[in-house]
């Protein structure tokens, strides 16, 4: 994710505006993620050296795990224990994202990188609406 689309999120001086936008965007990208790993399980468990099956029910999650990040974005002041619930589920899938590659897996190459892209990814996410939180809390 590039700097400039960052700053032009966060550009606003309304820390509620700020947090909305960075929960819309965390659940536009999982639930793109997850659609796509439901329409691709197979193409994709085979370049990512994941189960099918796997990938399906992550994908299945990761749809409704949006769409109900996306409901909390949509809400004027969301409320601040379902927002630290969504930045403590985010931090959690980063790290089980990481240990999974130490623990259960033996994905391909392209698939290592991607869990560890997309575990850092979503520890991004969490980061970036904990600071907005914070933001809105002060």
């Amino acid at each position: 994710m590039s700097a400039t689309l960052l700053g032009s999120i966060a550009r606003t001086s309304v820390p509620q505006v700020v947090l909305r936008r960075f929960l819309a965007l965390d659940s536009v990208v999982t639930t793109g993620n997850g659609l796509a790993y439901v329409a691709f399980s197979t193409p994709l468990g085979r370049l990512l050296g994941v189960g099918q099956g796997l990938l399906l029910g992550l994908g299945l999650l990761l749809v409704a795990y949006g769409a109900a990040v996306g409901l909390l974005a949509s809400r004027g002041r969301p409320p601040a224990l379902a927002v630290k619930a969504v930045i403590e589920t985010n931090y959690a899938w980063a790290a089980l994202s990481l240990v999974s590659l130490a623990v259960w897996f033996t994905p391909t190459l392209t698939g290592t990188v991607w869990i560890a892209v997309q575990g850092l990814a979503v520890a991004g996410f969490a980061l970036l609406q904990q600071l907005a939180l914070r933001s809105v809390d002060e």
